[in-house]
């Protein structure tokens, strides 16, 4: 069974911790990110170190124990260093541009598709054919890739479609003849 609650989360310079009414809250140079703690977590902030223990001996309170830690752990190092995914267009005039608040992606449909992006977000495009999606909160950058991506998921033949940059696409034989 994991310990991962075990360990204490590490408060780096720059980064303010504070737990009001059962709501911690951190802040940073990035921005600002709070979570609702269950009850059956005890939490605590000391000596520039975050801390979990579960609240009694119960099951859920163990799932919860570990589950807590990650989460503020990733909320620590969203607002203090940010999250990023970058993503790679393949095909034969497949291209994205962001033009104001929206992502426009041209992915061999009739039509091009217009994404909104969501608050919190920022999307960039540094070369036609890539995506680059960054923000404070890991959970919601990796919902925004996820949904790009399924768009056009890169398809097994030609490789065709959108993927992650570190995402490798088992390619399969094409016809015989």
């Amino acid at each position: 069974m994991s310990r991962v609650g075990k360990y204490p989360v590490e408060i780096p310079a720059g980064v303010q911790i504070a737990i009001v009414d059962n709501v911690l809250t951190a802040k940073g140079k990035l921005g600002e990110l709070s979570l609702q703690l269950r009850d059956n977590v005890l939490a605590k902030v000391e000596d520039g170190k975050f801390s979990v223990a579960p609240n009694g001996p119960t099951r859920e309170a163990r799932m919860m124990w570990g589950t807590t830690r990650a989460l503020v752990a990733n909320m620590v190092k969203g607002v203090s260093a940010g999250y990023a995914k970058t993503m790679e267009i393949q095909g034969t005039g497949f291209r994205a541009a962001v033009t104001g608040p929206n992502l426009v992606i041209n992915l061999g449909f009739s039509h091009d598709v217009v994404y909104p992006v969501p608050e919190g977000i920022t999307i960039t495009t540094p070369r036609p054919t890539a995506i680059t999606v960054t923000g404070v909160d890991k959970r919601l950058v990796g919902q925004v890739a996820a949904e790009i991506r399924a768009y056009r998921p890169p398809e097994p033949y030609k490789g065709k479609g959108v993927r992650y940059e570190t995402e490798t696409i088992r390619r399969k034989e094409g016809k015989k003849k």
